[in-house]
């Protein structure tokens, strides 16, 4: 379905260029536009190594077990019924842990492997919506991304985003945790 929503999107953009006179601009927008894509995704990937690097070091020192030691608590509280000693929650605190250091990456296998775990049990249903909407929300301590994105856009000072992500990143947690609550007493 996608495919044809984006070759739609191309077909409409080169006709109305046609039309307005502006192909040469399109085609020039497009090709200049695909360079700029793979320079911003080999700058990117060199910042996703990095970070990826430091996620492991922090691993192997300790660092992810005394956070984890932080979130279960907060796990406990919202995702009832699921043992955080069990499968499902090992990989449900491994993604959170992973999304409040910016490693979005990270967590995706973690995410996929809780989902999987979660599925197979009768109160993973419930606990499903919740963890979709905290993932997807994640509240981050340290946006590496966003940071790497303004930096390779060459931002004075690519870092100053970091107290109003907070901000944001707890605001829309909160509001996805009460609306999945919510949307589960209805249900």
């Amino acid at each position: 379905m996608l495919n044809f929503l984006w070759s739609g999107m191309i077909v409409f953009s080169i006709i109305i260029s046609v039309f307005t006179g502006t192909l040469n601009e399109t085609v020039n927008a497009g090709l200049n536009g695909g360079g700029e894509a793979v320079k911003m995704c080999i700058e990117l990937l060199g910042i996703m190594c990095l970070w990826n690097g430091i996620m492991k070091i922090a691993e192997q020192s300790g660092i992810i077990e005394k956070i984890t030691v932080v979130i279960k608590p907060l796990f406990r509280a919202l995702f009832k019924g699921v043992d955080e000693k069990s499968k499902a929650g090992e990989y449900i605190i491994m993604n959170l842990t992973a999304n409040l250091l910016g490693m979005g990456n990270a967590a995706t296998p973690a995410g996929i492997n809780a989902m999987q775990e979660l599925d197979k049990t009768e109160k993973g249903k419930d606990n499903m919506l919740l963890f979709t909407v905290l993932n997807t929300t994640s509240f981050q301590l340290i946006p590496s991304t966003l940071i790497a994105m303004r930096a390779s856009f060459g931002s004075a000072n690519p870092g100053e985003i970091i107290v109003p992500v907070w901000c944001v990143s707890a605001i829309s947690v909160l509001v996805v945790v009460l609306c999945s609550k919510c949307i589960k007493k209805k249900i």
